[in-house]
Formats: structure tokens, C-alpha cells, sequence
């Protein structure tokens, strides 16, 4: 984007703006691309199939969030939108739904969940919106994973104890969190996460959370912590 620089809306866009919030040419409206920032364009040309917006300046520079990824176990649709649009909202970079032995749900459509991420950075007044991956099983996900990124494990059945995330040096770098599915993870499972040297498990209180809520915890804890929060 720059000054001067014309914008071609497609026709669920144009009706947003010109059908549902009753836009008409001579309207500003602040737009992003997940590169340049936030700008101020102005409508030039306004009609139910389409439209053509102008870039007059900046408005705020491009925020990139920490470099966190959010890995759940996908659950029911309504509460998986939840999931995308919190993980959008508070800064996660990647959303990434890992099939466990216990996630019991069927197809994954990543281009919906992608949507919502993109309505939830619109909503937020965000300018970077988090890339939604396609499912993946866990241990094929675990079996490729880069000993880099420190994995904050969130096991349920640590539920009663303390927090331990590393401080200092060991803070830096790439993060990922991974919530399981509503049964938990399988002893299996629990065990390979437990044994990886990259991996720090963490309860999220006393309490055994909902998946969508212990999301939500999960990423406040951490953002408060090691993350643009802290």
C-alpha cells in the first residue's frame, strides 16, 4: 500500500461497506494487508458488486506479534471459531488445530476458521492477521518439529499446581502453546510431551478448564509473562 494507491474490492467487501454499513463514495474507512500498516482510503467508486478505494496516508505501522503459535485439538464448531478468533485477538502468529487420540471432531474447514481470524483482527484493530494451518495429527506434527521452539505444554492433569515458565535467557525465541481436546491427552501422549527437552509443562490453575477457556488462560499466562504483555 502507499499514497495514492487504488483498491479493488471484491463483491462481499463491497456489500459489507456499501450494503450493510451504508458507505458512499467521499466515506474513509482504515484498511490493512498484513505488510504495510493501517491506512486511512478513501471510497472512490460504490456499488453492490464492487468498488474501488484510494490510499491517502498511514495510520499506524505494521504491530507483528510475538512469534507464538497456538496449537488445540479441535472441539465443537462454535467453540473452535471461539478458539481462532481469541488466538487472532490476543497475538498468536500461527493457529495450528493437532488431531490427538481424543479430538472428536470431524473435517476441519481452514478456510472458514481463517475467516474468523481475519474478522477478529478487523474487530480488534489489528494489522497482521495469524496464518491458520491445515490440521495435523500430533505425533506426525511432533515428529517434525523444530527443537527451537519451546512448546508451553498445558497438561490438565498437573491441575492444582504452579505455573513454571522459563525467565530470563531462556525467554527468547520462538514459543508454541498446545491445549488437548476435551477428554485430555492420552497417557501416550502425555508422556511424549512430557519427555521432549524443548517441551515446559504448566497447569492453568486449580481447576480442569474447558478447552476453549483453557485457551484463553493459556495464552494470557503466557503473554503476561514472556510475551508483548509482559
Amino acid at each position: 500500500m502507499g499514497p495514492g494507491q487504488s483498491l479493488t474490492l471484491e463483491k462481499a467487501q463491497a456489500h459489507y461497506l456499501f450494503g450493510v454499513m451504508r458507505l458512499a463514495v467521499g466515506a474513509a474507512v482504515l484498511v490493512f494487508n498484513g505488510r504495510d500498516g493501517e491506512w486511512r482510503a478513501d471510497v472512490v467508486e460504490a456499488s453492490k458488486r464492487g468498488g474501488v478505494l484510494v490510499c491517502a496516508e498511514q495510520t499506524k505501522p505494521l504491530q507483528m506479534p510475538p512469534d507464538l503459535w497456538l496449537l488445540f485439538a479441535p472441539i465443537k464448531k462454535a467453540r473452535t471459531d471461539f478458539i481462532v478468533e481469541k488466538a487472532a485477538e490476543m497475538g498468536a502468529a500461527r493457529i495450528v488445530p493437532v488431531v490427538t487420540a481424543f479430538t472428536n471432531v470431524g473435517r476441519v474447514q481452514r478456510d472458514r476458521l481463517q475467516a474468523h481470524a481475519l474478522e477478529a483482527a478487523e474487530q480488534c484493530g489489528g494489522t497482521y492477521v495469524p496464518e491458520v494451518a491445515e490440521a495435523v495429527k500430533l505425533d506426525r506434527l511432533l515428529d517434525g518439529w523444530d527443537a527451537e521452539r519451546k512448546l508451553m505444554f498445558c497438561d490438565e492433569a498437573l491441575a492444582g499446581g504452579s505455573a513454571q515458565l522459563p525467565v530470563g535467557d531462556a525467554q527468547t525465541g520462538p514459543w508454541a502453546i498446545i491445549i488437548g481436546p476435551e477428554g485430555g491427552f492420552l497417557d501416550k501422549e502425555r508422556a511424549r510431551l512430557h519427555g521432549l527437552p524443548y517441551s515446559h509443562p504448566v497447569t492453568l490453575g486449580p481447576r480442569i478448564l474447558r478447552a476453549d477457556t483453557a485457551a484463553v488462560a493459556a495464552m494470557t499466562l503466557w503473554q503476561s509473562t514472556l510475551g508483548d504483555w509482559a
